[in-house]
């Protein structure tokens, strides 16, 4: 097993990419009027994904988000004392990410910042949702034969593509507190981040149970 170090490093780059990517597809398509079109920004979260997870799958996990990190936790499958470490190389890849587009798109006000265009609890709810069925797909395309871990960053990503598609224009579709902490920090946009910050750790939760349920005491294995 690669060291910590080597481990943090990789979450650190994993989660600068996908935040850049990501966002960055938001922040141009606003700048750039629509050029890259709502779809193609949930195909664009979906792809990043995917291509970290097979860039650094087999150093750190590529868990690049603090809600999987807790869920793999409470799952049995990550150790405590590489939590916060790794919550905080998740946290600090996102903030430079958004400090990057900060730099290199000045004018745009929110940089790709989550916020719910209907009622807070809506999002709350879709956010909770959303990150279940994530983590529910992510403890079960990572737990079993080789053949199907292969897969796992086609169906993890395959499935943030998805969410974001039908549910981006709604709540965002963060699924991630980094994701999210990031922008908000980053352009001084920091209404309703709690929703962001909470519903996501819950739904991992709820992944999690959800799998624990379906497999019993597999998911510890």
């Amino acid at each position: 097993m690669p060291s910590l170090s080597r481990r943090l490093l990789a979450e650190f780059l994993g989660t600068y990419a996908m935040i850049f990517a990501g966002t960055g597809a938001i922040v141009i398509d606003q700048v750039f009027g629509g050029t890259i079109t709502h779809l193609g920004v949930a195909l664009t979260w979906g792809l990043i994904v995917m291509v970290m997870i097979y860039t650094f799958g087999d150093l750190s996990g590529a868990h690049m988000n603090p809600a999987v990190s807790i869920g793999f936790h409470v799952a049995g499958r990550f150790p405590r004392r590489e939590l916060l470490p790794y919550i905080g190389a998740q946290i600090a890849g996102a903030i430079f990410a958004s400090l990057t587009l900060r730099l290199l798109i000045p004018g745009n006000p929110l940089l790709g910042a989550t916020l719910p265009a209907g009622p807070a609890l809506q999002s709350f709810l879709l956010e909770f949702l959303l990150t279940a069925i994530l983590m529910l797909v992510i403890m079960n395309v990572s737990h079993g034969a080789k053949e199907k871990g292969i897969t796992a960053g086609i169906a993890v990503g395959a499935t943030i593509g998805l969410e974001a598609l039908f549910a981006g224009p709604v709540c965002g579709a963060s699924m991630n507190p980094a994701r999210s902490l990031a922008p908000a920090i980053v352009s001084g946009h920091l209404e309703h981040l709690l929703i962001y910050l909470t519903a996501p750790v819950l739904g991992a939760l709820a992944g999690v149970m959800l799998s624990s349920l379906l497999r019993g005491n597999a998911s510890k294995e």
